[in-house]
């Protein structure tokens, strides 16, 4: 019995659907999803069985232009996720179609991607046009690059992605498995619950707010009765943004802690016990140890 394993790095510009894909493949939520850009700071790995295969998903953040040190080490994050893949799929957004910012990865692509590396090509979100849309749409992009697949996927509704999923597991090297068949991500539960907790402040929150600051998991205790301790500390930049995160009487923090924990129990299977702190540190975004612990490269981020 031949078993296959390798990484598969799912690029593309922010809100192209990575996350959502991820997380239908593995079939748990391993990635935050949300409506806000630019949400994936770290290279999630989700692992997912198809077959003999063991397909591990590296989901990168949004590949898009930087401005400031933490944009920059999310992006070398993403190029660096697909350097090390044995496989690389883009995925393009049906309704958008070819932007500046898809030419752009495709020009980076060229340049970048190691020699004899498979690239595909899938085309997300195709319930949102018509199907000559479509076929216009794969032409420009099949003649603007030479992809080894083509998909038409919707990675929220399913569509199409066990086709994808079939392939890329066929076409993954032959090798022993890299991780245990019950494992489903390789990131650190601390920084797993630490992205729940991101996730439900980033929808509750507007605008900026959520692009400065960031969830640490600082301690976490398995009780006897099977329960979970847990305390986290949000970090934000300045005094108002600490109010607005706590909200009128602590309305806010209270209603993300519930829904993060609500979501942690069901993740892990026990009862959580869900303490968050916030944190005013005006120079976050220039500390290395924060970086650290979003799991990118302090150093990426120099201009």
């Amino acid at each position: 019995m031949t078993t296959r394993a390798g990484f598969v790095a799912l690029i593309g510009e922010p809100n192209a659907g990575k996350s959502t894909l991820t997380n239908r493949m593995v079939g748990a939520k391993v990635s935050i999803v949300t409506h806000k850009v630019q949400t994936t700071r770290a290279r999630i790995r989700g692992v997912a069985i198809e077959g003999e295969s063991q397909l591990t998903f590296v989901d990168t953040p949004g590949l898009f232009r930087p401005r400031r040190r933490l944009d920059r080490a999310m992006v070398a994050a993403a190029w660096g996720g697909a350097a090390d893949a044995d496989i690389v799929v883009l995925l393009v957004e049906a309704h958008r179609g070819l932007t500046e910012g898809v030419q752009a990865i495709l020009d980076a692509l060229k340049e970048r991607s190691p020699e004899g590396q498979t690239v595909a090509l899938a085309i997300n979100k195709i319930d949102r046009v018509k199907s000559e849309v479509l076929l216009a749409l794969t032409a420009k992009l099949t003649e603007a690059y030479e992809f080894a697949e083509v998909f038409m996927i919707s990675a929220e509704k399913g569509h199409g992605v066990d086709d994808l999923r079939k392939w890329l597991a066929a076409e993954l090297p032959e090798g022993p498995w890299l991780y245990p068949e019950d494992q489903i991500a390789d990131l650190p539960l601390r920084m797993i619950a630490a992205e729940m907790t991101r996730e439900k402040l980033t929808l509750r929150l507007h605008q900026e707010l959520p692009y400065q600051l960031t969830v640490e998991t600082e301690a976490w205790e398995n009780r006897k009765d099977g329960s979970a301790k847990i305390d986290q500390i949000v970090y934000v930049m300045r005094d108002g943004h600490k109010g607005i995160v706590l909200g009128n009487r602590g309305e806010t923090i209270k209603a993300v802690g519930k829904a993060a924990r609500e979501e942690l129990e069901e993740f892990l299977g026990h009862k959580v016990h869900l303490f968050l702190q916030v944190k005013v540190r005006p120079n976050w975004l220039e500390e290395s140890e924060r970086y650290d612990e979003m799991g990118l490269d302090f150093k990426d981020g120099n201009a």
